[in-house]
Formats: C-alpha cells, sequence, structure tokens
C-alpha cells in the first residue's frame, strides 16, 4: 500500500505543474466575498438571495464544462424552516441542490461516482440557530460555509481541466437548506439521480476556510473505505499539513446524510472558532493562503481515487 501511495502522489504532482486551471487564491477570494456579501444576506433558504446564489453557482458549472445529471442543473425540494421552541411552524419554502457531474473514461470505472459536496446556505438574518444575542444581524457565514462552496467551484474547475485522467465519474453538489437540518443532502439520497449503489464515496466540505498556525485539517468518516486513515494522513503531510484524521466520529454535516445510506463518506474542516453561528462570521477572516492549501488537498485526495483502481467499499463504523 506504500508503494501504491508513493506512485500515486508522483502522479498528483504532475497534475499540480502541468495544471491549465489551478485553484487560485484570488478566485477562492471572489467566490467567498461574492457568497458572503451583504447583498446575499446570509443565504437564507427560499429567499431571492439564495435564489441567486443558486444562479451563481449554475453559471459556474456551465462555464467549467459541467454535465447536467439529469434535465437540469437544479434538484428542486421543499424546506421545512426551524423555529424556536414554543414558536409556530412556517410554511415550507422552494429551495433546491445544484448537481452537475464529469464522466469517468473506464468503460467499467465510469459506472462508479464520487460525489464532491458543500452546502451554500447558511442562517440569514439568525434564527433558532444563532449562537449571537443580536437579532435580525445578517449572519455572513464566510467559513459556514461560503469556504466549502468556493473550494468546491475551483475543485471542479481544476478537476474539468483534468477530465481526461478520470477513470470513475465525479458527481459536484452544492447542498441546499443543511442548516435547516441537512436537508439538501437527505433530500439527495432519497431521491438519487443515480442508483445509491454506484456512489462510492462521499467528501464534504464545511466551514475548511480558517486554516490555523497548526495547519489543523480535521478528517472523519476516514474509516468507512480501505485504508482512508493512512492515504490522508500520509497526503496531507506530504503537503505540509497537519492531518487529523478519523476512522470513525462521522460528525454532522451532509455526509452524514450518505453514511446513514452505508455509504463511505468522509467530512472535511479545518476547525470551530467563536464566530461559528454569529454574524461576525466574515469574509476578513478567512484564510485565504491556507484556503487555498487546503482545496489542493482535497483535489489531489479525490483524484487519487478517481483515476485510479482504488479499491472502494464500504466499512461500517461505530
Amino acid at each position: 500500500m506504500k508503494k501504491l501511495l508513493f506512485l500515486s502522489l508522483l502522479t498528483l504532482s504532475s497534475y499540480c505543474s502541468f495544471s491549465q486551471a489551478d485553484i487560485t487564491e484570488s478566485e477562492l477570494k471572489s467566490h467567498i466575498e461574492f457568497l458572503a456579501s451583504e447583498k446575499n444576506a446570509g443565504r437564507f433558504p427560499g429567499t431571492k438571495a439564495s435564489r441567486s446564489v443558486v444562479r451563481y453557482i449554475k453559471k459556474d458549472f456551465k462555464k467549467q464544462g459541467l454535465q447536467k445529471l439529469g434535465s437540469c442543473y437544479e434538484q428542486k425540494f421543499k424546506a421545512r424552516i426551524r423555529v424556536a421552541k414554543g414558536e409556530p411552524e412556517k410554511r415550507p419554502v422552494k429551495t433546491s441542490n445544484v448537481v452537475a457531474f464529469l464522466e469517468g473514461n473506464d468503460p467499467i470505472l465510469k459506472h462508479e461516482y464520487i460525489v464532491l459536496g458543500a452546502h451554500y446556505d447558511h442562517l440569514g438574518i439568525g434564527g433558532p440557530s444563532s449562537k449571537s444575542d443580536q437579532k435580525n444581524a445578517i449572519h455572513y457565514g464566510a467559513d459556514d460555509n461560503a469556504s466549502g462552496t468556493a473550494a468546491l467551484l475551483e475543485i471542479a474547475e481544476k478537476i474539468a481541466a483534468h477530465k481526461t485522467a478520470l477513470k470513475r465519474s465525479v458527481i459536484f453538489i452544492a447542498f441546499g437548506a443543511e442548516e435547516q437540518g441537512l436537508l439538501g443532502s437527505t433530500y439527495f439520497v432519497e431521491n438519487p439521480l443515480v442508483p445509491l449503489s454506484q456512489i462510492k464515496l462521499m467528501i464534504n466540505m464545511d466551514m475548511v476556510g480558517r486554516l490555523n498556525t497548526e495547519k489543523h485539517v480535521y478528517m472523519n468518516g476516514a474509516g468507512t473505505f480501505l485504508d482512508g486513515v493512512a492515504l490522508l494522513q500520509n497526503l496531507g503531510e506530504s503537503m505540509g499539513l497537519t492531518p487529523i484524521v478519523h476512522a470513525g466520529s462521522v460528525g454532522g454535516s451532509d455526509h452524514v446524510s450518505f453514511f446513514k445510506k452505508d455509504l463511505s463518506v468522509l467530512g472535511i474542516h479545518t476547525g470551530a472558532h467563536p464566530q461559528y453561528h454569529r454574524p461576525e462570521d466574515t469574509a476578513d477572516l478567512i484564510n485565504i493562503p491556507g484556503h487555498q492549501q487546503v482545496s489542493e488537498f482535497i483535489y489531489q485526495a479525490l483524484m487519487q481515487i478517481a483515476t485510479t483502481d482504488y479499491q472502494l467499499e464500504f466499512i461500517p463504523q461505530d
């Protein structure tokens, strides 16, 4: 296995050296500044701002030449909004997942899918999930999860530039209504656009924009696929990161919806911070160079699996 990892790292280093569409700090910053802008007002499901963000993601997917998975790029659904205890229920709102894919080139492995996902929604002006005492204040959600969405767009761009190397197919999903209870990812696994049996790994990015000085990258669920812990530990260290890899401890973001369907998952984040679910989670606090480094790491991890015969099968975890 060590020999395979070494050869794979050499192969992946060539992707970095000759890339025509690098993951750049400037593009990551631009995406985050749009997503976490005053205009988009916290990207709350069912709002005009949320629809604007969906159009932005669709436009970027189309620009990179990603294909529709189904009849369109949107998977529409209705989201039930959380309310504080004792408050009346609100009418469900219309929102959507944004979905695209790139087909692999191996005649057999192209029927296996790796899902790369991140939720684009946040808390709007607060609500019961807010940790702040401020009322009606925009919760910008720069790290949670403009950072994951920006990484999704940039990684998709780089994968598209190297799509001829893909053996397996890759599905890209920007999930809606995660903050309301993983609703977008739950809807997807209950209404899958490909057979769930063909999804071999789901990689989720939620809060990947605040890499600390120790360069800690936290990964959950790495034990749900063969040699996942060793793969991610070795790759992370080779890239100058400090990976903290958990075999289980799957976590609490959109990858959980896939894990509940007995699918291999990997949840990635750069750690909690005092601005979590508060108005202070703003774009100026994102560590852009660190965000670029983490995005590159995720790209390389995905490509190591998508461009090889890496064995994938679900391994249950407690």
